[in-house]
């Protein structure tokens, strides 16, 4: 095998292309069989195979800088740089991350996670290269609609007009190339990327231009009909509008064309794009066949492409549920997501009611000023983003729904710790960045019904409203038929007769349950709460448990700063009393990867954590 020799860049750069198709396979084998254990993003990482191979055999990292648009298309550039031996233990507990981790290479040369933001890292860098007097090349790996952020046009924006010398490419999994199409177009990228036929052409430029008194007129004449025939040949117009040469389209998996257009890019100057072509989920059919069932993926059997994880109902499919019920209750409803129509539940609903259905791609802020124009024009937008991807959008939530009082529901997924994806997904500030804005009411449910419910209740409400609830499986506590308005505001007891009172809030309200019950067999008696609303909290409830208890316990997933614990002490400030609090949450710091499982223990969010803190209060008296 070659790819037992392979340690570094250096390694491939030793291979022909014959043997590097090969590595190909080799690699795409590894990929397949890793995610199969530990789960991942499978087809958009067998989509980049050949393309992060040509990339390390062109250019010399880590001097030179590939930086990864969200990231989850370098498990290839993780094999090959140093992490192969450790590659099984991908986004496990302990083992690497999912994503470029600077802590974890050299050749990891940003930490992303998100999308849309490589270009304006790519221009920053070249940049300081510039002021430095440095010399390396900048490559920009972007696509799976990353594209689609306003973000990256920002910075192709000032990238072209400051002329930064980067080199940016667009890897296309969403279009394919006939073969007669693409073999015309990789022959013709082959040549126009060459030395001489670029420099050619400027020569060309000046020479018209220093014809006496036609010059301008012909170059000008000259130039509108290159850029007419290229609008209608090529999709690069609008890159090249912005200020960019734009090359390809150029077949992704083409190692031949891949490394000979690569080879030509790199002596150019200023930005330069490259469109190239791939398959999601290439070689390895189930995820070809379904790139997106397979584009973040738990485990599954190899052989067949099925999951192994049984199908419990999770969350996510309570809100897809339930937001079908509601739209047929009511034609004004509409949902809105923001390229994650199957992550959040509404792959049915979109089925269902294609025209109440936007999917407006990874635009978060444009998506939440679009709901609240719908709802002042007296629709119900309900918009569902994953906790983690909203905070893009904090600045309309303010200025464009709660300053203007404008009802719309936010199904607030993957709230608290998500896992394997680590410290860029987990869904841990939500609380705090909602509790603080006026006219937002905030809530969390304990299990699927009062998810259900929650939902009910804020159509119903007409106020703005998010509800915020987490990755997994609802608790087994079944899902009641029929809806009921939840009283804006109001708590819950779940356990009263103790002088120890847990609040607890959304996915920690069972474990708190579970401590207590499992306490009370030791002879401590405690009373359990269920926080159902971060904002308007239940004052009166809230008031009535500190006057009859020793002390409180607050227990949430979301940073301690700023969330539950702390609107919970915000109050018995006001109210003047004085009773010990102790806050369970998220500290002030980031999340590694890991399991669900093995996160909320080291962080004390389970039963176990909650038991452990209430036996250190009883014992200190």
């Amino acid at each position: 095998m070659f790819l037992d020799r392979i340690d570094s860049p250096k390694d491939i750069k030793k291979l022909t292309i014959p043997q590097l198709n090969i590595l190909s396979q080799e690699i795409r084998d590894l990929i397949i069989e890793t995610v199969s254990k530990t789960g991942g993003h499978l087809s958009s990482n067998l989509g980049s195979v050949e393309l992060t191979l040509a990339l390390h055999y062109i250019f010399d990292a880590p001097e030179d800088k590939i930086i990864w648009d969200v990231g989850h298309q370098c498990y290839t550039h993780k094999i090959i740089t140093g992490r192969r031996e450790r590659f099984a233990t991908l986004r496990m507990d302990d083992g690497i991350s999912g994503f470029p981790n600077r802590d974890e290479s050299v050749y990891d040369v940003f930490n992303t996670g998100h999308a849309s933001n490589s270009i304006s890292v790519a221009v920053g860098l070249a940049e300081a290269r510039k002021k430095l007097n440095e010399t390396y090349k900048i490559v920009v790996v972007i696509g799976d609609g990353s594209l689609t952020g306003g973000m990256s046009f920002e910075a192709l924006n000032h990238a072209g007009h400051i002329k930064s010398d980067i080199i940016v490419i667009l890897n296309d999994n969403e279009m394919s190339i006939s073969k007669n199409i693409g073999a015309l177009s990789s022959y013709l990228n082959r040549i126009m990327t060459g030395e001489l036929v670029t420099n050619l052409r400027e020569d060309v430029k000046k020479i018209l231009r220093n014809i006496p008194a036609l010059g301008d007129r012909v170059y000008m004449a000259a130039r509108h009909i290159e850029e007419a025939i290229k609008g209608l040949f090529t999709p690069g117009i609008l890159f090249e509008e912005l200020g960019f040469q734009y090359i390809g389209p150029v077949d992704g998996h083409d190692l031949n064309h891949l490394t000979e257009s690569l080879k030509n890019i790199k002596k150019l100057k200023g930005p330069v794009l490259l469109h190239v072509i791939t398959k999601k989920g290439k070689g390895y059919i189930p995820a070809e066949c379904d790139p997106s069932k397979f584009h973040g993926i738990s485990t599954f059997e190899v052989e067949t492409g099925n999951s192994i994880k049984k199908g419990s109902i999770t969350y996510t499919d309570v809100f897809g549920d339930t937001i079908i019920e509601l739209a047929r209750m009511d034609e004004k409803v509409i949902a809105i997501t923001a390229a994650m129509g199957l992550g959040t539940g509404l792959e049915n609903f979109s089925t269902l009611f294609p025209d109440r259905f936007y999917d407006i791609g990874i635009a978060e802020q444009h998506g939440v000023t679009f709901a609240a124009a719908l709802a002042q024009a007296g629709l119900k937008p309900i918009v569902a983003i994953y906790s983690t991807f909203l905070q893009r959008a904090y600045d309309q939530i303010i200025e464009d729904v709660c300053l203007q009082r404008l009802p719309v529901v936010f199904a607030v997924d993957r709230g608290g710790i998500v896992g394997q994806d680590g410290p860029t997904h987990h869904g841990v500030f939500d609380l705090s960045f909602f509790r603080h804005i006026p006219g937002m009411v905030l809530m969390s449910p304990k299990d699927g019904n009062e998810l259900k419910q929650m939902l009910y209740t804020a159509y119903r409400s007409g106020l703005i409203a998010a509800i915020r609830y987490p990755r997994g499986e609802i608790p087994d506590m079944g899902i009641g038929d029929g809806f009921y308005e939840i009283p804006i505001g109001t708590w819950e007891w779940l356990k009263k007769g103790g002088e120890i009172t847990v609040i607890a809030t959304g996915q920690l309200v069972y474990p708190a349950l579970k401590a207590a019950e499992e306490l009370e067999r030791e002879g401590v008696i405690c009373n359990v709460i269920n926080g159902r609303f971060i904002k308007p909290m239940d004052r009166d409830m809230l008031i009535d448990a500190a006057k009859n208890s020793r002390f409180l316990i607050t227990a949430e997933e979301n940073t301690l700063i700023g969330g539950f614990g702390s609107g919970i002490i915000e109050i018995l400030s006001e109210e003047g009393i004085g009773i010990p609090v102790k806050r369970l949450g998220i500290p002030d710091s980031f999340v590694t990867h890991g399991s669900q499982k093995k996160l909320r223990e080291r962080l004390g969010l389970d039963a176990e954590g909650i038991k452990g803190v209430i036996r250190d209060w009883v014992k200190k008296g």
